[in-house]
C-alpha cells in the first residue's frame, strides 16, 4: 500500500541541497545544480511517498503590478514516478495552498523542446504571447 503524505511548505535550508541531490541527483547536472540553488526568499514544497521525498518545488512569491504571483524555479518529480498523475496532483496542492495565502498566481518558465511544457499546457498553465526572456554572457560586448 502506498502511503502519500500530504504537502510540506517550508522555507529553503542549507542542507535541503544534500536531500535534494539523494532523491534528484540521478541526472548529474539538476543534482548539482541543486547543491548551489541559491537559499534566500526560497520556499520549498515537498511531496513524500513512504517516507522518500518524491516532488520537490523551489520558488518564492513575487508582488507584480497585476497581482501577487508565486514565481516556481524549478519544480521536479522523481523519474520513477513521472507519467503517474503525480505531477498533476503535486500542481493542485501548491495551487490550493497559494489561493488559501491569497497569492491568485503562478508563474513559471520553460523551454519549448521540454516534457515539462506540454505537461504545464495540460495542466491550465497559458503561453504567454507578449513575454520575452532574455538572455546574455556576462563579459561580451553589445
Amino acid at each position: 500500500m502506498v502511503e502519500t503524505k500530504h504537502l510540506i511548505i517550508r522555507n529553503f535550508k542549507e542542507s535541503d541541497s544534500e536531500k535534494c541531490y539523494e532523491s534528484f541527483g540521478q541526472d548529474e547536472t539538476l543534482g548539482e545544480y541543486l547543491l548551489i540553488f541559491p537559499m534566500a526568499d526560497v520556499s520549498v514544497m515537498e511531496e513524500f511517498i513512504n517516507g522518500c521525498m518524491v516532488g520537490l518545488a523551489m520558488g518564492s512569491v513575487k508582488h507584480w503590478y497585476s497581482a501577487t504571483q508565486y514565481y516556481i524555479d524549478e519544480l521536479c518529480i522523481i523519474r520513477e514516478e513521472q507519467g503517474r498523475g503525480l505531477g498533476t496532483r503535486f500542481l493542485q496542492y501548491i495551487e490550493e495552498f497559494l489561493l488559501s495565502k491569497g497569492i491568485p498566481q503562478i508563474f513559471l518558465q520553460t523551454d519549448r523542446p521540454m516534457p515539462a511544457y506540454e505537461f504545464y499546457k495540460k495542466n491550465g498553465f497559458i503561453e504567454l504571447e507578449d513575454h520575452v526572456s532574455f538572455y546574455k554572457e556576462c563579459g561580451t560586448e553589445k
